[in-house]
Formats: structure tokens, C-alpha cells, sequence
């Protein structure tokens, strides 16, 4: 199972007295960027803070943080109440990005949460299929109401727009994943390594596209009757994600069946070379079609735990309806090499105190076409040195350490060598990155390649 490494999730203000650490300007950079006058990828402004300082600084900007979200304007998720067929929620999404579009969502507790057990349930988000949507979006509720994973809490989206717009990983709906990412980890109720994806038909697809895409926040995902092409859901991104991906054997259309054994072939090879990290499950249940029991997914998922602190990762960088992240686990990217091509990072922080780093550009060859759909079923990926990038490679004590000289090699090369320095601008600018209680790094080295 994955390490944990807890933090604390929130603390008291810290009062500025005389001899104390100046936060006032990491303070009013997480504010902007929580009321939207700053983007995340914006430069905090540099104040050096001392190595046993971090701890304490960490506890104050993290409650900033989440003091800027309670005020900055944006709808909220709801106060813990039982799962019902109430809906208890709406998000708008900015017409810029969708117009005229509104998220209902279903968000409640399942089971009796005992005082103690508060802050450790498991957080399902739950994404309905591709039929009418308000009659998918029951359905979906009346299946999690069913299924065996209690105590627990749901996420239970409703698709804004039918049409062209029926797609759970559009640049609109990203932009709503982004604001649930942030709720759920600013919420001292919520366990943030335990938070779980899953969905059905047009929720499989999504919920497999969303796992490759947004790993880093996810303890497992659990795709069902879906499966994409590993084009749109690099298996790669899934190391420290517990996966499970069920479709009928006799699931035929639009290839299902066969991109989910595709899936399954890859995560099987990833296993064999890197023991450990790509713990999965990826079964045709034999006889069915679209159709078949659910229940089972919940209650595999819910064994995992996030590791959002890996010292070994493989990211591919790709983007998703024309947008990309700004970084994975402790990576950000400030410069990609290739507008044309995606990025692959190999992140291995070693306890000596070297870090290697492998970039390489990836380009996808086609092999196979289906001959009824004309889909492509498989790809070669073709690598090459990546050069003429730039990342940010955020540090603590327990990734490559503050009080010794790291080395950094990228592709072989050394490009740092020194002792890190402790700064609030790199602890406001990971909070302000991914919004994440277990990520406020106090030290940050960044590379040109």
C-alpha cells in the first residue's frame, strides 16, 4: 500500500510580532490568486524563510489559503447531509468556455459517519452515462445508493449540455474539475487521499480520460462499460493509482471491449517493469455486453490511498480538448519543448540526493485500425530527447531534502548542483498550483534543458 505522510490540514493564524516571519506578501499573493486577480502560474514574490521555520509557515499559508477560498465569491459544496434525491448543488461554467451551462450536482453522505470517522471516509465522484441526462443522472444516484461502500461521500455531476457538449473531459468541464479539486482539498473534513473516480458508459470513458489526466489528486478510478484509446489516457500517468477498468466480453461498439484489453496489456507490461506501481484491474466479464453488475467497483477502489508524494513518477504531458496541466506531483512545467508533441518525464528522486530526470518528446505512430469504426486500436510511440524546456521541480525533506546539495541530471546531464534554498514564494506558488494540503513545498530548484 502507499505511503502516507500527513500534514496538518489547517492551524490558527500565525500573529506577526517582532522577530517573526513577514508573511504579508505570500498572504496577499494566495489571495489573489484565490479571487482570480492572479493566475496560478503566476511568480510569488521571494521571501527567505529559515529551515526551522517551514513547518510553522506551511500550517499559516495553507490557512490562508483556505480562509481566501471561503471568501473569494465561488460556489461551495454543501454541508454534509445524507445522499437524497434532493439535488444539493449547482456550479455555473463561464460562457466563454460553455455558454449558457449549469452543473447540478448531487453531493451527500452515505451511511452514519461517527464523530471519529469524519476525516476519513472515502470521496466518490460519480459520472453518469450518455442517455437523456436527467434520467442518467437519477440512475446514477439510485446505483450509488445501492452500492456496499458506506460510510462514505458522493459527488454526482449532471452533464450541463447534451449535444456536442456531452463529454466529461471538455475544456469546461475541466475548468469544473478544477474547482472541485480545490473544495475537496481545502475541506478539513475530507480526507484528501481518499478521493475516488468512477462512471459508467460515457462516464467510463470520462472517468478513464480524467484518471490519466488529473492522477495526482486520485487514490484509485474505476472506469466501467468504457475503455479509450491509450491516445487520449497515457497508461503511464496511472503509476500510484489503484485502477480497475470492468466491460462486458461481448461489449462491441465503438471497440470497447478491445480498447479495454488494450488497457489491460499496457498496465500489465508497466507492472512487469516497474513492480508495484501500476496495481490494477482490467477484466472483460465474460458473457456480457454494455450491461452487467456494477457494484463490485466501489468497494475495490476504496482499499487505495493517494500517494501524492511519489519519489518515482512517469508523467506524459499531452493535452486535453487543447489544454494541458501546469504541472503533476511536484513537477510544473514553466516552458514546454514541443507545441506539436507531448513531453514524457521519468522523475526519480534517489535518497543520495540525486534527482534523475529523463524528457523525451513522444509521437504516436499508428498500427491498427478497427475495419467496421476505423478507430485506431494501437499505436508505437516513438521517443526522442526532449531539449529547449524548462521546469520547476518542487523540494521538501522527504523529496531530495533541504540540508544537502542535490544534483538534478536531465537526460544524463547535470543541471543543479547545490543545496536548495527555503523560500514562501515556493510554498505559495504549490499551494496556488494545486491547491493540495499534502504539496506546500518550502524549496524549489528550476531547470533549463
Amino acid at each position: 500500500m502507499n505511503k502516507r505522510i500527513l500534514f496538518p490540514l489547517c492551524a490558527a493564524p500565525v500573529a506577526l510580532t517582532a522577530g517573526a516571519q513577514d508573511y504579508r506578501q505570500a498572504d496577499q499573493y494566495l489571495q489573489q490568486v484565490a479571487q482570480g486577480k492572479a493566475a496560478a502560474t503566476a511568480a510569488a514574490p521571494s521571501t527567505a524563510i529559515k529551515a526551522d521555520q517551514v513547518e510553522t509557515a506551511r500550517q499559516h499559508l495553507w490557512q490562508q489559503w483556505v480562509q481566501a477560498l471561503k471568501t473569494n465569491g465561488e460556489t461551495r459544496l454543501p454541508a454534509d447531509a445524507p445522499l437524497s434525491t434532493s439535488a444539493t448543488g449547482s456550479l455555473a461554467i463561464p460562457d466563454s468556455l460553455e455558454p449558457n451551462a449549469v452543473m447540478p450536482f448531487y453531493w451527500g453522505t452515505k451511511g452514519v459517519i461517527a464523530k471519529s470517522e469524519r476525516v476519513s471516509v472515502p470521496t466518490f465522484i460519480d459520472l453518469h452515462g450518455s442517455g437523456p441526462k436527467a434520467h442518467e443522472w437519477e440512475a446514477t444516484l439510485s446505483w450509488a445508493q445501492r452500492f456496499a461502500d458506506g460510510p462514505s461521500r458522493y459527488f454526482i455531476p449532471q452533464i450541463p449540455q447534451e449535444g456536442k457538449y456531452y463529454r466529461w473531459w471538455q475544456r469546461s468541464k475541466q475548468w469544473a474539475w478544477s474547482w472541485l479539486w480545490r473544495r475537496l482539498m481545502a475541506d478539513a473534513a475530507i480526507d484528501p487521499d481518499r478521493v475516488y473516480l468512477f462512471g459508467v458508459s460515457e462516464g467510463g470513458y470520462g472517468s478513464q480520460r480524467l484518471a490519466s489526466f488529473y492522477a495526482d489528486y486520485l487514490a484509485a478510478a474505476g472506469p466501467m462499460a468504457g475503455g479509450e484509446p491509450l491516445q487520449n489516457a497515457p497508461a503511464e500517468n496511472l503509476g500510484h493509482v489503484g485502477f480497475s477498468l470492468l466491460t462486458g466480453e461481448k461489449d462491441l461498439m465503438f471497440c470497447r471491449n478491445t480498447y479495454t484489453r488494450n488497457t489491460g496489456l499496457a498496465l500489465d507490461s508497466l507492472e512487469r517493469v516497474y513492480p508495484g506501481l501500476y496495481t490494477h484491474r482490467v477484466e472483460l466479464i465474460p458473457g456480457k455486453g454494455h450491461g452487467f453488475d456494477y457494484s463490485p467497483t466501489t468497494t475495490w477502489l476504496m482499499q487505495f490511498r493517494r500517494n501524492a508524494r511519489p519519489t518515482h513518477f512517469i508523467w506524459e504531458d499531452y493535452e486535453m480538448d487543447g489544454l494541458h496541466r501546469h504541472g503533476f506531483y511536484n513537477l510544473r512545467v514553466d516552458q514546454r519543448p514541443s507545441d506539436s508533441l507531448r513531453t514524457r518525464y521519468d522523475v526519480r528522486i534517489g535518497d543520495d540526493g540525486v534527482i534523475d530526470i529523463e524528457a523525451r518528446l513522444v509521437e504516436y505512430i499508428p498500427l491498427e485500425k478497427d475495419p467496421r469504426w476505423q478507430f485506431t486500436l494501437r499505436w508505437h510511440k516513438q521517443f526522442k530527447p526532449a531539449t529547449g524546456g524548462q521546469f520547476t521541480l518542487f523540494l521538501d525533506n522527504d523529496l531530495g531534502g533541504l540540508d544537502r546539495k542535490i544534483t538534478v541530471r536531465v537526460n544524463g546531464k547535470v543541471v543543479f548542483k547545490g543545496k536548495p534554498k527555503t523560500d514562501l514564494k515556493y510554498m505559495a506558488e504549490s499551494i496556488a498550483l494545486y491547491g493540495d494540503p499534502r504539496r506546500v513545498f518550502p524549496a524549489a530548484i528550476t531547470v533549463k534543458y
